[in-house]
């Protein structure tokens, strides 16, 4: 700093408007308190987690590849929020007897994000890819939470509200609704196919594994598309993907679903965008 401008400092910069700081914090910080909130209602109601060590291990795993990478390969040190989401879910979603599942699992998600790249961008929901490549590769090894939350529905409907809200304000409501909806639409189609209750097909969504689902991978503003149509019409593809897979016995579909469906239309996004850009170029060199 220079001798005329620590005489002279000239006008004090205002401080933040409370609003604005709000704004921030809210984007910041709300998704991680949200998510800590299921883990603490499910495990204190269920005791869902396999371990608090295991968990904990997957999110020290998870930020500190966040921090690595980004440092390495950006020049930057990033916000831990992110990371952490993807640490807990991974803590909170992987069931595995071992410790090893939740640090591969949290490290092959965060790299996934610097890793598998197009034009610059990172096409999977980095938990999600986690979580579905490790089912895939070590089925002997992982299995994923798969309890519901019973007959229990204060902790249900509590998570709800505040997921709902927080999406809401994130401008995401839409992505979670129109997946809910279109669940419950499939689940009743396929009691109708199978003969089961519609009771028990429509049981998984009540489960902690779904509030993580619902409010986290299928609206990740980073590997969504961008018009809110397009929003909805994955979402509701990601669902109908899931019900075939159910029907097929596929026992993780909801993870395999979002994994095939979710990159597939971020590649159309970016290809149709090409062409519009190639289009526009065209035009301006007639």
């Amino acid at each position: 700093m220079s001798v005329a401008t620590a005489v002279n400092p000239g006008p004090a910069t205002p401080p933040p408007k409370r609003g604005m700081l709000m704004t921030v914090l809210d984007s910041r910080y709300l998704p991680p308190i949200f998510i800590t909130t299921i883990l603490l209602a499910g495990n204190l109601t269920f005791g869902m987690l396999e371990s608090y060590q295991k968990t904990l291990l997957a999110i020290a795993t998870s930020i500190a590849c966040e921090l690595v990478l980004s440092r390495l390969l950006r020049g930057e040190w990033p916000h831990p929020a992110s990371a952490y989401i993807t640490g807990i879910s991974v803590g909170i979603l992987v069931r595995s007897p071992a410790f090893w599942p939740y640090a591969l699992c949290a490290a092959l998600a965060i790299t996934s994000k610097y890793v598998i790249r197009v034009k610059g961008r990172h096409i999977f929901n980095p938990s999600n890819f986690g979580i579905s490549a490790m089912l895939f590769l070590a089925p002997e090894a992982v299995a994923t939470l798969s309890i519901q939350w019973g007959n229990y529905l204060l902790p249900m409907v509590v998570i709800w509200i505040l997921g709902f809200v927080i999406v809401w304000r994130v401008r995401r409501l839409n992505i979670s609704a129109t997946y809910v909806i279109s669940f419950l639409v499939f689940a009743f189609l396929r009691s109708r196919i199978v003969g089961s209750p519609w009771q028990s097909e429509v049981a998984p969504i009540t489960g902690p594994m779904y509030q993580l689902f619902v409010f986290f991978m299928v609206t990740d503003p980073k590997t969504t598309v961008r018009s809110k149509t397009g929003q909805c019409i994955v979402v509701f593809l990601v669902a109908a993907a899931e019900m075939i897979m159910r029907l097929n016995q596929i026992v993780y579909a909801p993870f395999y679903a979002l994994f095939l469906v979710g990159p597939s239309a971020l590649l159309i996004q970016m290809w149709l965008d090409s062409r519009r850009s190639g289009a526009a170029e065209l035009m301006v060199a007639h």
